[in-house]
């Protein structure tokens, strides 16, 4: 990364409201989260049929983070960013009208608004993300997933407070859409028109041009393909806590659900802290380092939770798996986009690896363990994090030696 830029009220105003947006969708996530099993029973249904409604969120995100690589080039991150706000609150303002009028049609359809426009938003972030990074020459990446993080532990707090004193879900979503849409207007105001838009004719060999072939072409660069199977790795460990560690506790240790609900917390709080915490380190040690090391430590608590016959002991070490898993993701993107001039088609292309793995990975291993029961499914995961960790030297770069930037920011940072 370049050396460190005096950062003017534009850019600093830019960066800001990437960070207030982040904060907010990862508020909005959690908020849907710890309010399902109250949709659940406001609809009625069956777990069987409550997974056929959750289907709908896969199905957008999906849709969502393929399209908007494409869409950015085409239109610019801003124009991807407003599309994405709106099917945020969209689908947020449909989900809570299901709930409230028991209809699981309208959820469904409410969580494929909210997944397209998450997916949408979420790839547009990154590549405005690592525009910043490149403006200021400094890491902005892991506060930028760090803002994610946080609100989600906000959210499930206030999702949590709001379930105890029986809040009705329909208000408290409509709630959150509101302040989606209000997080969203600021935001589409502060950030810059044009952030990764190509020009048609700007179209060759290398990648640089628009529509679905610049995304294959920039696979042809080797090292690229090692980031995405890098940045593969780590978002499938994350991913695979996120659908499975309440299950994971309850079912392979033995613990109450309140116990697997607060180790799930602990492991969010861990991933929160090592995103906002990890600039020190990826100024004194390289991204390559410090990624390598993510994923021993990564590794080191997946194994702990699967191996360890103490409940005890596997809830401590989510500490490590969460630490470990927290920098991987906004590493590997900002490698993919530093230093070349297809940088927007690139950090495109790793980003919709990483949801990819993150989204659809995980839910594959509910079929392994049917077979081999869930504690043993999380292998694959162990396999994946050693793997990562050998070819981490692919984030090495001349640009990006040890030393060459300075200490991270903060989701406020002036």
């Amino acid at each position: 990364m370049k050396n460190p830029q005096v950062i003017d009220a534009t850019t600093r105003r830019w960066r800001a409201a990437l960070f207030l947006f982040m904060l907010a969708t990862g508020v909005s996530m959690a908020s849907w989260v710890a309010r399902t099993p109250a949709v659940r029973d406001a609809l009625d249904v069956t777990t069987g049929a409550m997974g056929l409604v959750l289907f709908g969120l896969s199905i957008g995100s999906m849709a969502g983070v393929l399209a908007s690589g494409g869409l950015v080039r085409r239109h610019g991150g801003r124009s991807v960013i407003t599309l994405g706000a709106a099917l945020l609150v969209a689908g947020l303002l449909v989900i809570a009208g299901g709930a409230a009028l028991e209809v699981s049609g309208g959820v469904f359809g409410g969580l494929a608004l909210f997944g397209a426009g998450m997916g949408l938003a979420e790839v547009a972030f990154n590549i405005e993300g690592a525009a910043v990074e490149r403006a200021v020459g400094r890491p902005v990446l892991p506060v930028l997933h760090g803002c994610f993080s946080l609100g989600t532990v906000v959210g499930a707090l206030l999702g949590m407070g709001l379930t105890a004193l029986r809040f009705p879900v329909g208000w408290h979503l409509a709630a959150i859409a509101l302040a989606v849409a209000a997080a969203g207007a600021w935001t589409v105001r502060a950030v810059p028109a044009g952030t990764g838009r190509e020009e048609p004719e700007a179209a060759d060999d290398g990648g640089r041009g628009g529509g679905w072939r610049a995304q294959v072409a920039v696979w042809r660069d080797r090292r690229l393909v090692l980031i995405g199977l890098i940045v593969l790795a780590m978002a499938f460990a994350e991913g695979s806590a996120n659908d499975w560690l309440p299950l994971l506790m309850v079912d392979g240790h033995g613990t109450s659900a309140t116990a697997g609900s607060l180790t799930f917390m602990l492991f969010a709080v861990a991933m929160t802290t090592g995103r906002f915490t990890g600039g020190p380190l990826l100024v004194r040690y390289g991204p390559a380092a410090v990624v390598r090391a993510s994923a021993v430590i990564a590794a080191v608590g997946v194994a702990l939770v699967v191996f360890s016959s103490s409940a005890l002991l596997a809830g401590a070490a989510v500490v490590l798996w969460g630490l470990g898993a927290s920098l991987g993701f906004p590493v590997t993107i900002s490698a993919a986009g530093e230093g070349v001039r297809n940088a927007s088609a690139r950090v495109a292309a790793v980003s919709t690896a990483g949801y990819a793995a993150f989204l659809v990975g995980p839910p594959s291993l509910g079929f392994l363990a049917d077979h081999v029961g869930l504690r043993n499914a999380m292998v694959v995961v162990l396999v994946l994090l050693g793997g990562a960790a050998l070819i981490t030297g692919a984030l090495r770069t001349p640009e990006r030696e040890a030393g060459a930037v300075p200490q991270g920011d903060r989701c406020a940072a002036g």
